[in-house]
């Protein structure tokens, strides 16, 4: 069975409905008990890093995340839902003195602003892939559908995809049982859905 994380954020629905292409039971959940024991979680995301983060430690989300790491129970971020796995995120400080939004931790290091003249990146980018990538394995040569302004730009965990929208940025990262998309899988057609059987298929 595969767990939706239900912490607010939106698009709860369309994700639902693309992971159940695959097969698998899938539940849009905010019990803990229901999110620790499924086979996979998924951590969505749209919004603003810090408003997401409020919704994730209204329902001790990142207990959720951390025990199932510990567990060896595989976690996928997806947007917003990949950003709040890394330490901080800049987004709505960078303008005045207030520290950086503080994330789940899972990963080292910040999620900042793009440096380009038009913001969001919205639409279709290409996918630098790794060799090691599970993700992307069979679909290397796809276009997938971005809509984000902040992302990461240092690499972290065993396999790091990238993509370019101005500069180079994260667009996949895989580390043991966590893995992580800047793009939405659910909304990128067939390329999405495959990459959402290959991690099925991992789990």
């Amino acid at each position: 069975m595969i767990a939706i994380l239900d912490y607010g954020s939106g698009n709860l629905r369309s994700a639902e409905r693309a992971f159940a292409t695959s097969g698998q039971d899938v539940v849009v959940t905010s019990n803990p008990v229901v999110a620790l024991e499924a086979d996979g979680l998924v951590v969505p995301g749209v919004g603003a890093f810090s408003s997401c983060m409020d919704g994730i430690n209204a329902i001790d989300g990142a207990s959720i995340v951390r025990e199932r790491l510990k567990k060896e129970r595989p976690v996928l971020g997806i947007c917003i839902g990949m950003q709040i796995l890394f330490a901080h995120g800049t987004e709505g400080t960078e303008n005045s003195e207030k520290s950086p939004h503080e994330g789940i931790g899972v990963f080292e290091g910040i999620v900042d602003r793009l440096q380009v003249p038009i913001l969001p990146h919205m639409g279709w980018n290409t996918v630098e892939t790794d060799p090691q990538s599970l993700l992307l394995k069979g679909i290397e040569d796809q276009s997938f559908y971005f809509v984000h302004s902040y992302a990461a730009k240092s690499p972290v965990g065993k396999a790091q995809s990238w993509s370019v929208y101005g500069e180079k940025f994260l667009s996949v990262v895989e580390d043991e049982y966590l893995s992580a998309t800047q793009f939405h899988p659910e909304k990128s057609g067939t390329a999405g859905l495959a990459l959402i059987k290959n991690w099925i298929g991992s789990l």
